[in-house]
């Protein structure tokens, strides 16, 4: 394909799955439950972290989650007691168990209380044009207060190579427009064209098919190269093509 063929191609894919019934099967299902920002986009965040493994235990868990927190998260973030979250043991995703779900919400409580939330805290400087640095600065405070350091592990570090794939997720269903109806675009203080697709073994590997990615490993520096096409293609909105991308390699096995 030419590179007009392929951005056409896109496109194209872009609008199929960027549909609402898209969220059915998805875990940006568990903030669409929710009206108000604080709520949305603690659930989405939360959920976005435990979004590793097969898509129905994301989601299960993620209820989960939800549930323990009484379905009302940015209220028992702010008004938790200790004793509150002994109802998280036996609570575990993969390698995320309670006692990093017990740090999370205690983290939480510190940034929505002293750091103006969690809108705040990701929002890149005024000078920068993507999330790396962001995300970097985001950690530092997510884990500024005590913490096991095995829960480091469930915040990746851009500045250290990871393609953050859990983050750049969050960050889609946050700032991008919510006129398809599977975003949010809550964050108006952020910019849809600093975003990134959120790098995973189906994007990847799609990307590699179609000749837009060449790195071989699903890292940073691997974001960085398909940002340069994807900006070309809509420099406004680059991540859409994470539907078509994402969709050519899950639903239509490309």
């Amino acid at each position: 394909m030419t590179k007009k063929e392929l951005k056409d191609f896109l496109d194209e894919k872009a609008v199929t799955y960027e549909r609402a019934d898209f969220i059915e099967s998805d875990p940006i299902q568990i903030p669409h439950r929710f009206s108000m920002k604080e709520d949305i986009e603690i659930a989405a965040f939360l959920s976005s972290i435990i979004a590793w493994g097969k898509r129905e235990m994301i989601i299960k868990n993620a209820n989960r989650m939800m549930e323990l927190m009484g379905n009302s998260p940015f209220d028992f973030i702010m008004n938790h007691s200790e004793d509150n979250l002994a109802d998280f043991d036996g609570f575990v995703h993969r390698t995320f168990n309670a006692e990093d779900f017990k740090f999370f919400i205690r983290s939480l409580k510190n940034i929505y209380s002293n750091h103006n939330g969690l809108e705040a805290v990701l929002k890149p400087k005024p000078e920068n044009t993507n999330y790396q640095l962001a995300i970097h600065d985001f950690k530092q405070i997510f884990f500024e207060i005590g913490h096991l350091p095995r829960t480091q592990k469930h915040i990746s570090d851009p500045v250290k190579g990871s393609a953050a794939k859990r983050i750049n997720m969050f960050l889609r269903w946050m700032v991008r427009d919510a006129k398809k109806g599977v975003d949010f675009g809550l964050w108006k203080s952020h910019n849809t064209g600093n975003l990134h697709c959120p790098l995973d073994v189906h994007t990847g590997n799609v990307a590699r098919k179609l000749k837009i990615l060449t790195r071989k490993q699903n890292d940073w520096k691997a974001i960085t190269e398909l940002d340069v096409t994807l900006r070309k293609f809509d420099k406004k909105d680059p991540v859409k093509y994470d539907f078509a991308l994402f969709g050519l390699g899950v639903f239509e096995k490309f």
